[in-house]
């Protein structure tokens, strides 16, 4: 079974004060960049980043690594993740693991728990840090088209995965899972 990486990356990031895309910790490493790593060392045979604010400042950061713009990204999480899940649908992906840029402390630790063993088509699986859901999340290829058709705005997949019962995978003894949205 392949698990394909679908990193989301395309937001603005108002409150931090510019793309997280483009956001790089005091030591200089690339959240981007970290978050691809995060995906591919946690057993994504491939990774695809959805970019948007960001522009092409951000391409330059992801040689060798796939990525697509994301037209409606200022529509919200629910966009990007939409149009993330449809460019994976060309592909031959049977599962996606989704995970966020401004999740700095998530490591490839929590992926490779999250997407576990037996990887299946019809998998829904989440992180959850001490109880509280996060990323990253495996979302089946069979749960793909029901999960776009009802994606809008600034609403991801969190109904959707509490309606299905996803399976919760805690993984709060390796990361806290909390998205950095201000600066320092």
């Amino acid at each position: 079974m392949v698990v394909h990486g679908l990193l989301l990356a395309a937001g603005a990031g108002r409150r931090m004060g510019m793309p997280k895309a483009l956001k790089r910790d005091r030591d200089g490493t690339s959240w981007l960049v970290r978050s691809v790593e995060v995906l591919h060392d946690g057993g994504c045979a491939e990774v695809t980043v959805v970019l948007g604010a960001s522009g092409p400042a951000a391409e330059v950061e992801l040689p060798g690594t796939s990525w697509t713009h994301c037209g409606g990204w200022a529509e919200g999480i629910g966009a990007s993740l939409a149009h993330g899940l449809r460019t994976l649908a060309e592909g031959n992906a049977d599962a996606a693991l989704v995970h966020l840029v401004d999740l700095p402390d998530v490591t490839a630790q929590v992926a490779t728990r999250v997407v576990g063993e037996g990887v299946r088509r019809d998998a829904l699986r989440r992180a959850v840090y001490s109880g509280v859901v996060g990323h990253p999340v495996l979302i089946g290829r069979d749960h793909w088209a029901p999960l776009v058709a009802e994606l809008a705005g600034d609403t991801g997949a969190g109904p959707y995965l509490r309606r299905q019962g996803a399976v919760e995978v805690e993984c709060g003894d390796l990361a806290s899972g909390v998205d950095v949205d201000r600066p320092d």
